[in-house]
């Protein structure tokens, strides 16, 4: 009875990333998109607006991150905004792939502005305190890279599930056609599209979320933050030099799978000319996710965490670099089996980071003499949006330069078309390699120094237990 119970909290937490991610993918996977093509906003505003959005995310993200710190409910302190913030942002993704009040203009874009800086709040709202409960389940390392990988599991899938599954449903429920090079009228991704799957996904994240509320619980008990401080949190996080280091070479590698994703929707609706194609590439990139989830406790048990990761890194630039010459060379099977190579290290990275921030949160509680767990993972948040910036800087930018027309969809010309091959495969693999560099020369959080730390960790957790029972 006692393991049904365990397996149940284990899978039941790991549940909630399916809904996170199918908001996540909606996104990052196709909001470009649908804001380019479909809402005819401007490279030039976009640029403008996703830093605007990140300013304000490194102000929202680590208050976020106090407040839940200092939550005390019976459903405990990350369970509770899990629930509300899962439902706000299912709210807001509808409102953001639609135009209900016909806005154009200034108007349009002040709409836009809203809903997309909207969409950050809501989502930190939910997505710190999920990955911040990983601490609280138990202290055993062991124990937390089970739990990571069960949580980046249904993650992958939840990704997976978009990627492989949206481009088929908005080309059958598109009412829209264009023609392509060769004279053929095709089904375009329209505005009824994206709505629709924005829906499905607002839906699932709610009730996938509620699952995970009702069957998790919090077992570990640690110490509340003091209150949110600008002064106190920047403190925090400048005090702590391997979250700055973690934060740096996790965002450069992210960016690199952010830009794939984004890049995608244009790559088989421009370059290839049939966005349905996109499905099996996705297609490729979820079984290598899968095979990745596999590897990483593989690895682990033949190498150390350190060695795993660069495992890790280097099948994701080996991976990418197989899908260039697939690309360039106009074979769609190369590039699907390399893009499953570098799926399969992109997946065992990401569990690994998830591992990783856990240890910082650690050695931030042995440095500075207190936990700060939902700050800490706060920084999951902001780095991934901060590496969607960085995506959305070369995107934009590329697509400027290139004179991309998104109402031309595969008859664009030949200098937008090189321009999105680029961004998909090539700029990518380049972005692993610096990071895989910033990891092997900054990173210290392994061997014998993690060992001491968590050591000093437990030995703390006891005695607060052990003081709190008198």
């Amino acid at each position: 009875m006692q393991t049904i119970k365990y397996l149940k909290s284990k899978l039941g937490y790991g549940i909630g990333a399916i809904g996170l991610d199918l908001s996540y993918g909606m996104f990052y996977s196709f909001l470009a998109k649908y804001l380019t093509d479909v809402l005819g906003l401007s490279a030039s505003f976009l640029l403008i607006l996703t830093p605007i959005a990140r300013l304000w995310d490194g102000i929202n993200d680590p208050m976020m991150g106090t407040i839940v710190d200092n939550t005390h409910t019976k459903m405990g302190k990350y369970r509770p905004w899990i629930l509300r913030g899962s439902i706000l942002n299912a709210i807001v993704l509808v409102f953001l792939f639609s135009n209900p009040f016909k806005f154009s203009g200034a108007a349009l874009m002040a709409y836009v502005a809203v809903m997309y800086i909207g969409w950050g709040m809501t989502n930190t709202l939910a997505d710190i305190p999920y990955w911040s409960m990983v601490p609280s389940f138990t202290s055993d390392p062991q124990e937390r890279n089970l739990v990571s990988t069960l949580a980046r599991t249904f993650s992958g899938l939840g990704q997976g599930i978009v990627s492989i599954i949206a481009p088929i449903v908005m080309t059958a429920v598109s009412v829209t056609t264009a023609m392509g090079e060769d004279g053929q009228m095709t089904k375009v991704h329209d505005s009824r599209s994206y709505f629709i799957c924005a829906i499905v996904c607002a839906c699932a994240l709610i009730f996938f979320s509620s699952v995970s509320v009702a069957t998790t619980k919090e077992t570990v008990q640690t110490q509340s933050a003091e209150k949110f401080s600008f002064k106190r949190t920047f403190e925090i996080i400048k005090s702590n030099d391997q979250l700055l280091v973690f934060m740096l070479f996790a965002m450069i590698s992210n960016a690199g799978w952010y830009l794939t994703s984004g890049v995608a929707t244009y790559y088989f609706d421009v370059v290839a000319g049939d966005p349905n194609k996109q499905s099996m590439f996705s297609t490729s990139q979820a079984v290598g996710s899968v095979v990745g989830m596999l590897l990483l406790p593989f690895l682990t048990k033949i190498m150390s965490k350190r060695k795993a990761y660069q495992t890790s890194l280097i099948l994701c630039t080996l991976g990418y670099t197989g899908m260039a010459i697939g690309a360039f060379t106009e074979m769609a099977i190369v590039m699907n089996i390399c893009y499953c190579i570098g799926a399969i290290g992109m997946s065992s990275m990401f569990i690994a980071q998830t591992i990783f921030l856990a240890d910082v949160v650690d050695y931030g509680e042995v440095k500075m003499g207190f936990r700060a767990e939902s700050i800490t993972f706060s920084m999951k948040g902001f780095l991934q949006k901060m590496a969607y910036t960085l995506q959305t800087i070369i995107l934009f930018v590329s697509l400027g330069v290139s004179k991309y027309d998104g109402s031309l969809h595969n008859a664009n010309p030949e200098s937008a078309k090189l321009a999105i091959t680029i961004m998909l495969t090539v700029i990518p693999p380049v972005l692993f390699f610096i990071s895989l560099i910033i990891f092997t020369k900054k990173f210290k959080l392994h061997g014998e120094f993690m060992d001491n730390v968590t050591k000093i960790v437990t030995e703390n957790r006891a005695k607060r237990e052990a003081a709190a029972a008198e």
